[in-house]
């Protein structure tokens, strides 16, 4: 047993590490883009019940049992021809749960076309990330929505999976992104999803609330690393970390806008209505397009000390069992 957690602790190390480099290349096999089509195809069999609450709760317990079943089947098998197969095959998985290198790339698509001066190019590129309106965004709305972007997705595609595999392995990594991916199809506030999507809504705010208010403060103490106003920042986190409708949103944003000195969040449109939110951080400077490379690089000293965490909890375990056995 101690040699399968040391196999699942190097396996985080490389996943991390491939992540950095390679990033989520366009056309392979991912699991994220596996788990989708599964949440989709088990929302035509469950939507079709009456009670569409219940319908959303089958959806989730299913989801999650077929996300983590399968995938430790596959570890435990290969374990049994192999521990180097497992070892490669669990460093593909956490790989493809840890969201770093996509999260710049992403982003800089936005910033290039920014920087060309082409706003059709950027409004475009920018509604690949977001979920409101962009089509009359201009420059500083489109790099305001970029940041948002960055700072939302550090906590829940770095934060938690990081943390969760640093508990559980890949394993637990898998049943975290399996219910973000719930989230981000069926959490939605609208006709079809306010009572299916409920479920899935709420298992997310649950699973991302601490990592969230973690990342937060890690992003307070990186942002000093990366050159911004941790002070700021410190002082901005406090009083913001509460103004989303989210329970955890604002928390990253809210540390984000001190550590930029820029004013996040406000209303936007959304499916051609205007939705009216609270702001985040003070309107000190207008937001500009360089403001997207200054939170890339708070995304990186936050993946970093958050890495680092993840080690450390992940040795703490490692020595509790041999110390337990």
């Amino acid at each position: 047993m101690s040699d399968f957690l040391l196999s699942s602790s190097i396996a985080l190390v490389i996943g991390f590490v491939l992540d950095l480099i390679i990033g989520d290349p366009q056309g392979w096999f991912h699991i994220i883009r596996a788990v989708g089509a599964l949440i989709s195809a088990l929302e035509r069999v469950f939507y079709t019940l009456k009670n569409k609450r219940l319908g959303g709760i089958l959806t989730v317990i299913s989801v999650l049992a077929i996300s983590v079943t399968i995938p430790g089947a596959i570890l435990i098998l290969a374990w049994k021809v192999s521990p180097w197969l497992k070892l490669a095959l669990e460093s593909l998985l956490c790989w493809q749960l840890i969201a770093v290198k996509c999260l710049k790339v992403e982003s800089m698509t936005v910033y290039d076309a920014l920087k060309s001066g082409d706003i059709e190019k950027a409004r475009f590129a920018v509604s690949m990330i977001v979920g409101r309106d962009t089509a009359q965004l201009d420059e500083s709305e489109i790099s305001r929505a970029a940041v948002e972007t960055i700072a939302e997705n550090t906590a829940d595609g770095i934060a938690s999976p990081l943390l969760y595999m640093a508990i559980g392995g890949a394993l637990l990594g898998c049943f975290f992104k399996a219910a973000s991916t719930m989230d981000s199809i069926l959490g939605y506030k609208n006709e079809r999803y306010l009572d299916f999507g409920r479920c899935a809504a709420k298992l997310d705010d649950a699973l991302n609330y601490i990592p969230a208010r973690v990342c937060a403060r890690v992003m307070i103490f990186a942002a000093r690393f990366a050159g911004l106003d941790h002070k700021n920042a410190k002082k901005i986190y406090p009083r913001d970390r509460r103004n989303h409708a989210s329970p955890n949103s604002a928390h990253t944003e809210a540390a984000t806008a001190g550590a930029l000195n820029v004013r996040l969040a406000g209303g936007a449109y959304y499916f051609g209505e205007f939705v009216e939110k609270p702001y985040i951080g003070d309107d000190n400077r207008p937001i500009e397009r360089d403001d997207i490379l200054r939170t890339h690089k708070l995304l990186y000293a936050t993946a970093f000390i958050l890495f680092a965490i993840a080690l450390i909890i992940r040795a703490a375990i490692l020595l509790t069992y041999a110390l337990l056995v």
